[in-house]
């Protein structure tokens, strides 16, 4: 759970900014959307190998540069 303290002279705006940033590097977002509907099993493992070869072609033009 992201927790942002509030430190004394700190604008709101300032500490919404740091609260986004952590909600962020925690993946938070992510983890809400997957879980927001049901996935069947043969759309998951479809989805993963999309990814798996998304990743692939990514790395290849880095080295192919």
């Amino acid at each position: 759970m992201a927790e942002v303290i509030v430190q004394e002279g700190e604008t709101l705006e300032s500490a919404l900014r740091r609260f986004k940033r952590k909600v962020q590097q925690e993946d938070i977002i992510k983890e809400i959307k997957k879980h927001s509907y049901y996935m069947k099993p043969g759309e998951k493992r479809r989805l993963k190998q999309a990814l798996a070869r998304k990743r692939s072609r990514k790395k290849r033009s880095k080295e192919m540069d």
